[in-house]
């Protein structure tokens, strides 16, 4: 029984967050939730309070996956440079946007304490943890003195929020994989130079 009772409750919470990435907040009714779960109403009501209750437990499902694939790139080997860039390298459903990202845009989100928390944490989490590997890339002297983390991450995530922005403005990759190869190129150009 209790498998089964996971079972109803993962199916809920991975429908939502689907829905929530394809349609956002608004637009993902309880009722498409259950149909895309393959559950009654009685079994969604049973396991959550109702809607905004489901969307705060996807939301927090969506961050903490969006923090393990950064933290898997972030921590791997290489230089800080190397991390930063296998994190903005990775494979990403571009023209689907960021799950967390998009949330951000979502009126009802944004204006309900509960639901904007996972999404602003991850982003706190993120620029921290970026800023942390620049930090250890400067220790290093792998980055110029100069260069501030914390600045410096804020326009990374910067850079990848407003990438999956432009790219589904113009229903092309493109822009993404531009902005990237940007930031790239300016965290390059944060480069001690050698015997320096």
């Amino acid at each position: 029984m209790y498998s089964g009772v996971m079972a109803t409750q993962d199916r809920l919470i991975e429908s939502t967050q689907e829905l929530l990435w394809e349609r956002g907040y608004v637009g993902t009714s309880p009722k498409a939730i259950q149909q895309r779960a393959g559950v009654g109403q009685g079994s969604m009501y049973h396991h959550f309070d109702g809607k905004p209750d489901l969307a705060a437990a996807a939301l927090r499902r969506s961050a903490e996956e969006m923090r393990a694939v950064a933290e898997e790139r972030l921590a791997g080997p290489g230089t800080a440079y190397q991390r930063i860039e296998a994190y903005l390298l990775r494979e990403r459903e571009v023209l689907r946007g960021c799950r967390i990202g998009r949330m951000a845009q979502d009126p009802e989100v944004v204006a309900d304490p509960r639901l904007r928390a996972p999404v602003e944490e991850t982003f706190d989490w993120l620029r921290g943890r970026i800023a942390e590997v620049i930090a250890e890339g400067r220790a290093a002297g792998e980055f110029v003195p100069g260069a501030d983390p914390a600045d410096t991450a804020a326009a990374v995530v910067a850079v990848v929020q407003g990438g999956y922005v432009l790219a589904r403005a113009a229903d092309s990759v493109e822009p993404f994989r531009q902005a990237v190869r940007g930031a790239l190129g300016l965290l390059a150009g944060l480069n001690a130079p050698a015997g320096a």
